[in-house]
């Protein structure tokens, strides 16, 4: 019998059927790569749906990108969170770059599999990348502090979301240190508000306006 994303079907009721479709598809495509190439860590594989799509996909509760956004995943892996984001806004173009080429193939392979026509895959630095973009997204590469210094550049000055153009990251634990200096352009939304796991009981969306 075929794996379906229950999950993330009752967190989405709305969502159409050829989108829910793609996160079956992912529940099959992940384990098969990760067998090759780690890009999830072999212990947390059984628990895809909810540790790394639906924790992507807390993103998407935050904020929905106004259509023609321009989004980059930085430092994606093996396409988390932009693919799972790429899935339910269908017309945000998302471009997701990684230092790592052997994860990028994995990603880019996912991507192809399953039909994805608004994800672009780069792979190297995001400083060597010359285009503009609404928001960053990134699941816990670094402090926000460092990530800002590496969105900065990154960021258009035009305006098109209900939020001014930023950085949204995915984040564990206490923060209050890592956003000292940042709380005044910051907001933190515990993901629990949004899924009701205890896997998300000490997640976060962190969102701080850029520039």
């Amino acid at each position: 019998m075929t794996q379906r994303a229950e999950v993330i079907r009752r967190y989405f009721p709305n969502l159409p059927e050829e989108q829910a479709s793609r996160f079956d598809a992912m529940l099959h495509l992940y384990p098969e790569w990760n067998a090759k190439i780690n890009v999830v860590s072999r212990k947390d594989i059984e628990n895809l749906e909810v540790n790394h799509l639906l924790h992507s996909l807390a993103i998407a509760k935050f904020m929905e990108f106004t259509p023609g956004s321009r989004v980059m995943d930085l430092g994606t892996g093996g396409g988390l969170p932009g693919l799972p984001l790429a899935v339910v806004m269908p017309e945000v173009q998302f471009t997701l770059i990684d230092r790592t080429g052997k994860k990028v193939r994995v990603a880019e392979a996912i991507a192809s599999e399953l039909g994805l026509q608004n994800v672009r895959l780069l792979h190297g630095d995001a400083a060597e990348v010359k285009d503009k973009f609404d928001f960053v997204v990134s699941r816990a590469v670094m402090p926000q502090k460092d990530l800002l210094k590496i969105v900065k550049p990154l960021i258009a000055k035009e305006q098109h979301n209900a939020l001014p153009n930023g950085l949204i990251a995915l984040k564990g634990g206490d923060l209050q240190a890592e956003l000292r200096g940042l709380e005044k352009r910051s907001t933190i939304v515990p993901v629990n508000q949004y899924f009701s796991e205890p896997f998300f009981g000490e997640k976060s969306v962190v969102y701080t306006e850029c520039c």
